[in-house]
């Protein structure tokens, strides 16, 4: 096992969880696995989520420090924003697409949409009022979310990266600005301490595979029954065909135009990164492994450090095709016309800044598909159909949107010329 790749781990870790809580939840002790066994877990993702913000704090101010020049800065931001944005629409075009195609509203009977507005009616309504907080805030609110009035306050909370870039991003112009033996202390100890933390992400990844099984135990175990999850088959599988799309056809397309590196070559330097995203549905658990990854794969640590953090919190392809999906979805099953041109283009308008919005942490989009919902003029209620088979469905999109930061950060370094040979080992 120690001479195993830490992706093959991962995966086996993966099967034998699956396995043992399908075991568990045939012999009705899915209450053992959510005492005993899920807390591994969840101790997992905590620890990964421990790192993750002081990885961006070190790294970020590593990495900028080096670029040695503010414009620079600017030509970095400025391409990572556009390719963030670009991807986001195409993604949000695909899920409506598909949606309009398959129509997989209408493959719902009328018995299966009162069992599940029933079922999950308490879980829809406590999302149904996250999102009514949101929309009472003004049309400047993000951007006023974006500065910390508190930065210590800001780095304690992983819903908070924005402000935490904010922040690192002006150290690293204040590094640049200053005078070079005076900055070279500084840049000198944030260097000594991220290598510190990538050795803490080390000691950590040896733990994964425990992590990951405990994880996919407690999917199972958790899972609804296989008979509410059927009556949404062919919605879940529409979902799925839009994310394989991205995954296997967009995202290798623009590695080979852009990048002009093998996407054979990207999976297996991202695949520990996308195993992880999809045992924790976390884009924010998942950065140190990510950024790792990236760097393997030979982007600059300048590079990764910006873009990748940036990405886990406004990048969000996998999320926001499953808003298109779940809204035409929802449409179809509780409106009795089908939504015109102009309404599905608001949602590709109003999907896009939720998008933005969206926390990097398990189920976030959620809250912002009420929103998207409520700017369509769809029932917010029918929140509820797609409840049963959101945790599924959630790790795969999160392997899409960590996927998504990848591509377009390997995309940014080479257009920059940060981006090196990979390694002999994944050629």
């Amino acid at each position: 096992m120690k001479k195993l790749a830490l992706h093959w781990k991962i995966l086996i870790a993966m099967a034998l969880g699956l396995l043992f809580g399908i075991i568990m939840k045939n012999l009705a002790l899915n209450q053992f696995v959510v005492d005993w066994i899920k807390p591994f877990g969840t101790i997992f993702i905590n620890l990964l989520k421990m790192i993750a913000v002081p990885l961006i704090v070190v790294s970020l101010i590593v990495g900028l420090s080096d670029l040695k020049d503010i414009a620079k800065i600017s030509k970095l931001g400025g391409r990572t924003v556009l390719f963030y944005l670009c991807s986001t629409v195409i993604a949000i075009t695909v899920g409506l697409g598909l949606a309009n195609l398959i129509k997989p509203g209408s493959y719902i009977n009328e018995s299966s949409r009162i069992s599940l507005l029933e079922s999950f009616s308490v879980d829809a309504n406590q999302k149904i009022a996250l999102a009514e907080q949101a929309k009472t805030s003004g049309p400047l609110q993000p951007l006023v979310d974006i500065v910390p009035d508190n930065f210590f306050a800001a780095l304690s909370d992983n819903g908070s990266m924005l402000k935490v870039i904010l922040f690192v991003i002006l150290i690293g112009i204040g590094l640049i600005l200053i005078e070079e033996e005076k900055a070279k202390p500084v840049v000198d100890f944030f260097k000594g301490l991220n290598d510190v933390i990538m050795k803490i992400i080390d000691i950590i990844m040896v733990f994964s595979p425990i992590g990951v099984f405990a994880l996919m135990a407690a999917l199972m175990a958790e899972i609804p029954d296989f008979s509410t999850l059927g009556a949404l088959g062919i919605y879940g599988l529409t979902v799925l065909i839009g994310l394989a799309f991205m995954v296997f056809i967009f995202y290798p397309s623009l590695l080979l135009i852009f990048a002009r590196i093998n996407p054979i070559t990207f999976f297996k330097a991202i695949a520990p990164a996308q195993l992880l995203a999809f045992s924790t549905s976390s884009s924010a658990a998942t950065l140190p492994v990510t950024m790792e990854c990236v760097t393997d794969l030979g982007v600059d640590d300048e590079v990764s450090s910006f873009v990748l953090p940036l990405g886990a919190t406004v990048n969000m392809d996998g999320t926001s095709l499953y808003q298109a999906v779940a809204a035409i979805f929802i449409a179809q099953a509780m409106l009795p016309y089908p939504l015109d041109l102009h309404t599905q283009l608001m949602i590709v308008v109003t999907a896009t800044l939720a998008s933005i919005g969206s926390a990097a942490v398990p189920s976030a989009g959620m809250v912002m598909l009420v929103i998207v919902l409520g700017q369509a003029g769809i029932p917010e209620a029918g929140l509820a159909l797609i409840f049963a088979i959101d945790r599924p469905l959630d790790m795969c999109r999160t392997v899409v949107n960590i996927t998504s930061d990848s591509t377009i950060a390997t995309i940014v370094a080479k257009s920059v010329g940060k981006l090196h040979a990979p390694p002999k080992k994944l050629i």
